[in-house]
């Protein structure tokens, strides 16, 4: 089974959400609604099974949202939503989310905030210790300079699951390396931390990237998290501002061709599947 473990939609129509950061003409590609009929016959092509919405909105009204879409279409294995982990109610909005057996983690948009410490506010962290409480992942959406974080939240919750999103963004159209690897490799020491190969396309020239520039990035992950806490995600449709889904999938396929097709199905799907511990 193939999973992809991170995806979005979003419904410009809707006027409860903000989307006002797509619009601006860099992101123009991006500015317009992808809903599930959107993603269908990408996943179909591609021979993917299941999917995880990741949310986009610091909005409780989106779970809903992202659920009610799940009715309609059996193939959303997994709704990563929002709580307010600062909020003195996040006990009990997360308590509320886990009565949906699509519920399975949760992300807060970190890199975004304006202060680079957000995550280690003790307000936060009181939120990040329900978490952990209740057995419910964690997605960090990181930028580098974040990523130092990783290994001190990993030590400070060793039983809540964590997951580097896009390899935490490292620039690998400028193939910088330093200043990331030394952090990635950190909080790869932490077992309950993993990593998704997903978003690699817009980190890159999003005109002349070929998957060779993803492949020091992607082995430095294999070689430090092991195959077995790494997984696939498109990070579609946000990687239509550099390639369509198949491209993207297809360029995972070839980074990884060194690897046996175990290890091949722990990437693609088997991991997924254990991290969010999805019912399938």
């Amino acid at each position: 089974m193939i999973i992809d473990s991170h995806h979005h939609f979003w419904d410009r129509s809707l006027s409860q959400f903000d989307y006002s950061w797509q619009e601006n003409a860099e992101l123009k590609k991006i500015c317009q609604s992808f809903l599930p009929e959107d993603l269908k016959p990408q996943i179909d092509a591609t021979g993917v099974d299941k999917t995880i919405f990741v949310q986009t909105q610091h909005n409780l009204l989106e779970n809903d949202w992202a659920f009610d879409l799940t009715e309609s279409h059996d193939w959303i294995a997994g709704i990563v939503g929002w709580v307010d982990l600062a909020s003195p109610d996040c006990e009990s909005q997360v308590e509320r989310l886990k009565d949906h057996s699509k519920f399975v983690g949760v992300r807060h948009v970190v890199q975004d905030e304006p202060d680079d410490n957000f995550i280690l506010r003790d307000d936060v962290l009181r939120g990040l210790k329900v978490l952990e409480k209740h057995n419910v992942p964690y997605d960090l959406l990181f930028y580098v300079k974040h990523l130092q974080h990783a290994s001190t939240l990993a030590k400070k919750f060793p039983d809540l699951k964590l997951v580097i999103n896009h390899l935490a963004k490292p620039q690998i159209k400028y193939r910088q390396w330093e200043g990331w690897i030394e952090n990635f490799k950190q909080a790869a020491q932490y077992p309950n931390v993993w990593c998704k190969l997903s978003g690699l396309a817009t980190e890159a020239n999003w005109s002349t990237w070929e998957p060779d520039d993803f492949k020091v990035y992607v082995n430095s992950a294999i070689e430090h998290f092991g195959t077995e806490r790494c997984m696939f995600g498109s990070d579609w449709p946000v990687c239509n501002l550099a390639g369509s889904y198949q491209e993207v999938f297809d360029a995972l396929i070839q980074c990884i061709g060194g690897v046996s097709e175990g290890e091949r199905n722990q990437i693609m799907g088997l991991n997924a599947a254990k991290f969010y511990d999805l019912s399938l």
